[in-house]
């Protein structure tokens, strides 16, 4: 859904992409230093307690500017023609990692057990974690059998990202809603997964034709 807002926002960035250029950053590095960050994020939402609930504005900063990371390699890449098929590969397996890292965070800390309770909140950090990846999977797998999946469905990872970071925000100064937003990511993916996997058959029907 923020794919098209995602584009213009690409095209703001050209200054920032020729300074990390003239810097001398690739867009492999660019990648790396987003992944880092997104560890950080982990990290970060690993480590939050009652006590120190403040860590979830680090978190949020840390995914946010991981998030910025992840867009700018992409900008650089294709602005100084440095575009290559392992550069593709190896951006996505660090997105994957990141998306994944997020979660785990959230689940070694409970953040979701106010809302849920420790077994349910458990639960519900694991399917906000599987339907994730398998977003990221099912466009994957399409794209190899030629099918465009870019646009398709209302939960790509930017509108993942953003709604994890309002709720960690709102977690701050009311707990169960942050659980309440990774429950809402996990619902939202799942209706995503499905939406692809429609669409792929749609495709193939047309095909056949």
């Amino acid at each position: 859904m923020l794919t098209k807002l995602k584009k213009r926002i690409q095209e703001m960035l050209s200054t920032e992409a020729k300074i990390a250029n003239k810097l001398g950053f690739t867009p492999n590095q660019i990648s790396v230093i987003g992944f880092i960050l997104a560890i950080a994020a982990a990290a970060s939402y690993a480590l939050t307690t009652d006590d120190l609930s403040w860590l979830l504005f680090f978190s949020v900063g840390f995914m946010l500017a991981s998030g910025f990371c992840d867009t700018m390699d992409g900008i650089v890449a294709r602005t100084f023609q440095q575009t290559t098929k392992f550069g593709g590969f190896f951006d996505s397996v660090l997105d994957r990692f990141a998306d994944a890292s997020a979660y785990a965070g959230i689940l070694i800390a409970g953040l979701c057990n106010p809302a849920f309770g420790p077994f349910w909140g458990i639960i519900v950090t694991l399917t906000a974690l599987i339907s994730s990846m398998l977003v990221s999977y099912t466009r994957a797998r399409a794209e190899v059998i030629s099918i465009k999946m870019e646009s398709v469905g209302i939960a790509e990872r930017a509108e993942r990202i953003l709604i994890l970071a309002v709720a960690s925000i709102m977690g701050y100064f009311y707990p169960p809603l942050l659980g309440y937003g990774v429950a809402l990511i996990a619902i939202l993916s799942c209706i995503t997964v499905a939406q692809r996997v429609s669409h792929v058959y749609r495709e193939l029907k047309k095909e056949k034709r």
